[in-house]
């Protein structure tokens, strides 16, 4: 959820047709980090020409669905400029696992060379690329891979306006690590600055361990 830039250039590539389903491969690996009620926290950059700046970032799992590809959250960020309040934003998530999802979007303005960009920022997807290259990556199984691919896609402000300087209108290439349940990601609009890195470490041993402040969901 970067601050809103007013930037009237046209994207030079359009988006990638949707998603086809393959039904020949299993889930990725089932992964206790990630369930719902875990709890992560840590920063986004959100630096720019002008200046460094990061935000304090939290986020919680409220589901998960490995068999649909699907998971759900919200994200907090608290230190950010002008806002009174804490930010606190609800996200829908695909998890790319060559069944539901695949590494190309095919929406929200990415294209495929957007895609390949923002996935090779992640060490961990080096060693997919050949095949992604030879097929789009529909025959990969990451069944065991100790890593896990998703996008997150803000919906909406759960506790202030779309007045509030901040835009949603981007998403998250993210990377979770299955043995720590660490989270990389890197933040998409083409009207925000590029690049902008998302760190998360899982904050909570139990379920129970760790609650944001409550909020309705509407």
């Amino acid at each position: 959820m970067p601050v809103r830039v007013v930037d009237t250039a046209t994207p030079s590539s359009q988006p990638s047709p949707g998603q086809e389903a393959n039904t020949g491969h299993p889930s990725p690996p089932s992964c206790s980090l990630l369930s719902a009620g875990r709890s992560f926290a840590g920063t986004q950059n959100v630096s720019s020409l002008q200046k460094d700046e990061a935000w304090k970032v939290n986020v919680r799992i409220h589901g998960c669905d490995l068999d649909q590809g699907y998971l759900c959250g919200t994200m907090e960020a608290l230190n950010v400029p002008l806002a009174d309040t804490p930010v606190v934003t609800f996200w829908e998530g695909e998890i790319v696992d060559a069944k539901n999802y695949t590494f190309f979007t095919g929406k929200w303005e990415a294209s495929p060379e957007d895609d390949i960009r923002h996935w090779s920022k992640f060490p961990s997807f080096t060693p997919l690329l050949g095949q992604i290259e030879t097929d789009g990556g529909k025959s990969l199984d990451f069944s065991n891979y100790p890593y896990i691919f998703m996008r997150w896609k803000e919906q909406y402000f759960v506790n202030v306006g779309v007045d509030c300087g901040l835009t949603i209108a981007g998403f998250y290439y993210v990377c979770f690590s299955c043995s720590d349940g660490s989270i990389s990601g890197f933040y998409y609009d083409p009207n925000s600055s590029p690049f902008q890195k998302l760190e998360l470490k899982c904050t909570n041993e139990k379920k129970s361990g760790f609650t944001f402040s409550s909020y309705e969901l509407q």
